[in-house]
């Protein structure tokens, strides 16, 4: 019953939604994809798509999230147990990594912000140039700032349990 009712109103409805969105992007893949689900919701509503097959899709899509949350749960446990072994090991450098990683990151954050603030008002005719290479920087400090944010959110999360 609900699988014949996503089949003739819900899924269409979705597909052309997503259609329309990916339709509005100025690039062939998405035009491709758009394309594609503008000619899988006509499929699906001309009944060349049956139930059965849309009721098989989604228990295929429920299984594989499964397999993916069990995927991350295991690596949520590693990652507890390494942890849990830094918190209680007695070597003071394996204890202060977070830290230590938190400091060196703000310190090289700042030398770099004054770097390039410097740079800037000793030579502001290469101020577009030099905020043009500050953004190849990105990925480096995303990397960074994300372990840090982590480091950060884990070592609240140990003082809560302490």
């Amino acid at each position: 019953m609900i699988a014949a009712l996503l089949a003739q109103i819900g899924l269409p409805l979705l597909m052309k939604a997503v259609g329309s969105g990916l339709d509005h992007i100025d690039n062939p893949i998405a035009k491709t994809a758009a394309e594609g689900l503008k000619q899988m919701g006509e499929a699906v509503t001309r009944g060349e798509v049956t139930p059965a097959q849309i009721a098989e899709a989604n228990r295929h899509t429920e299984r594989m999230a499964e397999l993916e949350l069990t995927r991350d749960a295991k690596v949520l446990a590693t990652v507890n147990r390494t942890i849990r072994a830094e918190v209680q090991s007695e070597d003071v450098f394996v204890r202060r990594w977070r830290p230590s990683f938190g400091y060196a990151v703000a310190l090289t954050w700042i030398m770099t912000m004054g770097s390039i603030a410097a740079a800037i008002i000793l030579t502001p005719l290469q101020a577009p140039a030099i905020i043009a290479a500050l953004v190849n920087t990105s990925p480096i400090w995303g990397i960074a700032l994300g372990v840090l944010g982590v480091s950060v959110v884990k070592r609240s999360a140990d003082k809560k349990l302490g």
